[in-house]
Formats: C-alpha cells, structure tokens, sequence
C-alpha cells in the first residue's frame, strides 16, 4: 500500500472511499513483493499492481466487492496446471493478497492516512495490520513513524494493551531495517494464546547513492542511480567540475573534499559509495575511512594496474585484508562497456546484483532463480476473514 502512497494520499485528501489490495505474503516466482497494491476507488478508478498483470482483473473485483459490503479479505491466486486460462499467476508462483476497503466510517480509515501522509513525504512510516486471527481483530491496524519515540504508535487493535506495544515494538524493528513482511503472534501479545498473522508495511526515505569524481561517467551512473530509486549526491574538490549543469539529476552536487565530506555525511546499511575519481590523493583517504563504515557498497574505478597500486597505497596507511576484501575494483560487471552509459550500466548491475544476492551470469542456460528472496515472507492462511466498515 505504502508504494503508491502519494495517489492514495490524495484520495484521502480529497474524502473518496476506496478499497486496497495488498500483497501480503509470495511463495515461488512471485512478480510483485509483499507490499505491493493495486487501489480501486468508489468511482472505478483503478492505481498500482499486484501482480504485473496476472491476476489485476479479479483482483480490481475483489476490491469493488469489498467497497461494496464493506469486508475484508484474504485470496490466494496461484498457477492452475488444469487450465492455462484461469485466473491465476502465468510465472509459476503463489501471492496471497489482502483488500481493505477504506470507506469514510472505516476505523482504520485514521491510520492509513497518517501513514499515507507520512510515507507521501518520504519520511519512515510502518503500519500494521492484522491479517488473519480472532474475529474480533481483524483488519485493525497501528502506524509506527520514524521520528517517534520508542513504544510511541498510532491506532491500535482494541483488544489487549500488551499486544498493542508488542506489535508496534515489532514493527519498529521492520521499519528499522526498510523490511516489508508478515509476522505471527499471540493473540496476548506472545507467543502463546490463538495466533494472529499482522502484516507489517514499511515506507523508509530512498536509499543513498554517493558519487566521487565529477567526470562524465558520473554523470551517466547519476541518471540510472536517480532510475533506480536512490537519492544521489555528485561529491567532488574541484569546484569547476562540480556544478548542477553538469549534473541536473543529481539530489546534491558538494564541492569538497571526498573523505572529509564522507566524515561528516549521514549513511547506513542501504548507502552505495561509487568511486570514480581514480587519483591516489582522493581515493586513499576517502577509501581508507568507506571500507570501515556500515553501507552496501564500495566500489572504486581503475584499470587493474591503478587497483594493484590501489590496494598497496591503502595497506600502507592500515587497512587491512579484511577491509579490502569489500572493495568492488575494478568497479562494475563485465559487460564489454566503454561508453559512460554502458560504464554506468556496468556499475548499477553489480550494486543491484550485491544488493539482491544475484550471481552476474547469464540467466540463459542458468538454473539459478531469477528472483532472489533474500527476506522471504511467510505465507498466511487464505479465506474471507471479518469486517472493517
């Protein structure tokens, strides 16, 4: 839901009822993560997928179904080997899919538009929802922000005070690692009790590529880096090259020096550092102190002899083996590129391939999966499961 938060914030804004189908759980080749939604409005207006087309069609129905009486509920759509024409996923896999209805008298109307607020904004936002258990439960729903304190939420499920802190301390811990994911519980807010499924969205500020070197192959990675979802800053001393004309699709242009500004910049376990510059008075400090921080990526540009003489330079001033063994140099995949297109190609395809667990080969003759689920959502129980209205 939260990944077509801004459409559905101006539903909100603008007091339509709607109702929102959301890929909760995926099992097998799954097009779409879970998180994923298609939202149908009271008029027909239809935003968002769940399935890259698979399965929209019954899915848009299920939302006019659930606008209509006003219920929640819980499908499950899956390949059918009887008739290839039947509803189902053409890919292979299974998706459970949850649809909400989000009417004016909904109690969980009130939580979803914070949420849809806060993630419109682009600031962290996590909200729960229950997604199969007691009767009595369902469909409730708490929001967890980024900028609260610890055990601070929204909403709520009305029935046990101690489940409420239970989830929302659990839906911080989601929100603290950008996950998206279901997760099971008691009823009481442990383990024991009758067991409840909550599906847990999260909606964190894109992740950061940063860029050393104001050259033209950094302008090509700005654009597919911006492509990719990241907020990107060009970072560079030379003030001639380093300019918004050079590079207009960039978040940020700094003019300073790469590891002094590294020092002072805010990154995390999400943030890509793509080093371009290739001159030893640059990259030694500036690599030097990125191979010691918690992000992603480092990578650094170089033929193989700059990276030998590389190597040598930043184990004279500490690092060690452990340390190198981080370093993508020479950066990229290899694809045969020499434009600063291909180049930056090259370079999205190995941070996408780190990031997503993939091998670089070949898919054709491969038997490796062509999704990679590095945090695998668990599947919940399917069936018609209470009213939210």
């Amino acid at each position: 839901m939260l990944d077509i938060a801004e459409e559905l914030h101006r539903w909100v804004e603008q007091g339509r009822d709607f109702a929102v189908a959301t890929v909760v759980a995926v099992s097998g080749s799954g097009p779409r993560q879970p998180g994923a939604a298609l939202a149908v409005d009271a008029d027909g207006t239809a935003i968002g997928s769940v399935s890259g087309g698979c399965v929209e069609g019954a899915v848009y129905e299920l939302c006019q179904q659930a606008l209509a009486d006003g219920e929640s509920v819980l499908e499950r759509f899956g390949y059918s080997d009887d008739d290839a024409f039947a509803v189902g996923l053409t890919c292979g896999g299974v998706i459970d899919i949850l649809v909400t209805p989000v009417r004016a008298t909904a109690p969980v109307r009130a939580v979803f538009a914070s949420a849809l607020a806060a993630a419109a904004r682009g600031e962290a936002a996590a909200v729960a929802r229950i997604v199969s258990g007691p009767g009595e439960l369902l469909g409730r729903a708490l929001l967890v922000g980024g900028d609260g304190p610890d055990g601070s939420y929204e909403g709520g499920f009305g029935a046990h005070p101690e489940l409420d802190r239970t989830v929302a301390a659990e839906a911080r811990a989601f929100l603290d690692a950008g996950r998206t994911g279901t997760l099971e519980i008691g009823e009481r807010g442990s383990r024991c009790g009758a067991p409840i499924s909550v599906l847990v969205e999260s909606s964190v500020p894109p992740p950061r590529m940063i860029v050393f070197g104001a050259i033209d192959f950094a302008s090509a990675l700005v654009r597919i880096g911006k492509f990719l979802g990241y907020h990107v800053t060009v970072c560079d001393a030379r003030p001639v090259f380093t300019t918004p004309a050079r590079f207009p699709e960039a978040d940020e242009i700094v003019v300073e020096w790469p590891h002094r500004y590294l020092e002072r910049t805010a990154v995390d376990a999400r943030t890509v550092l793509c080093v371009l510059t290739h001159d030893a008075k640059f990259d030694v400090p500036l690599l030097r102190l990125a191979l010691r921080l918690p992000v992603a990526y480092v990578g650094a540009m170089g033929s193989r002899r700059t990276h030998l003489d590389r190597n040598e330079r930043l184990r004279e001033v500490g690092v060690t083996e452990l340390e190198l063994a981080r370093l993508r140099s020479p950066i990229g995949l290899d694809l045969g590129a020499r434009t600063p297109e291909e180049t930056a190609l090259s370079i999205a395809s190995e941070i996408v391939a780190n990031r997503r667990g993939g091998s670089g080969v070949s898919l054709t003759g491969a038997h490796t999966p062509i999704h990679h689920d590095v945090t695998s959502a668990s599947s919940v129980p399917v069936g018609r499961i209470g009213s939210v209205a």
